[in-house]
């Protein structure tokens, strides 16, 4: 998996905590601050994800927003103790809304006639595609047998790019035991990653 350097996540004037249950109390405006904060974080981590079949019929932006808009419509339902934790549960729903966008536009026959003698060598082969969403599909189920701290700390690193200085602001903890946490988790994900092959 390619990460990118994602720029740091700013350090907010009041914690993602006290932003969510400011919101779960019914306060409006937090609900506004919390979509603010993390719509610009998501917008960064969904540039270039969605699958080229996707974005040509639905604009990135625009699942971006609706996924976080239903994120924060479910606030009373979310546990989140860190902003670390609160963005991987919005992770979780935006990978969910493009996943649901995808068996939209594969229901969808395409408009276009293609000539046969055409190749395309800008687009992987239907191999390459296929080890590829396998390799992310055995990614995807290993980070589900992490424990949710190291799903975070795995999240924040690999696919927002942040380093161990970011990851222990985000989920409460020192630089040396973010550190650890993600060095065994990434272990973790390695074994189970190595027993699919």
């Amino acid at each position: 998996m390619v990460t990118t350097r994602a720029q740091p996540i700013p350090v907010p004037d009041e914690p993602t905590s006290v932003l969510i249950a400011q919101a779960q109390s019914g306060d409006t405006l937090a609900r506004e601050r919390l979509a603010s904060r993390y719509l610009p974080i998501l917008r960064r981590w969904a540039h270039g994800r969605m699958p080229a079949r996707a974005r040509d019929i639905s604009d990135t932006d625009d699942i971006v927003q609706i996924a976080l808009m239903r994120a924060i419509a479910r606030i009373d339902d979310i546990q989140a103790e860190s902003s670390g934790a609160f963005l991987a549960y919005l992770r979780s729903v935006l990978l969910n809304h493009i996943r649901d966008e995808l068996r939209r536009t594969q229901r969808r026959p395409e408009g276009v006639e293609l000539d046969e003698e055409l190749e395309d060598f800008n687009n992987p082969s239907l191999i390459e595609e296929m080890v590829g969403l396998d390799r992310l599909r055995a990614y995807e189920r290993a980070l589900t047998t992490l424990t949710r701290r190291q799903q975070e700390v795995v999240i924040l690193h690999v696919e927002f790019g942040l380093d161990h200085h970011e990851i222990a602001a985000e989920v409460q903890s020192t630089p040396d035991g973010a550190r650890m946490l993600l060095a065994r988790a990434l272990s973790s994900i390695a074994r189970e990653m190595g027993h699919e092959d």
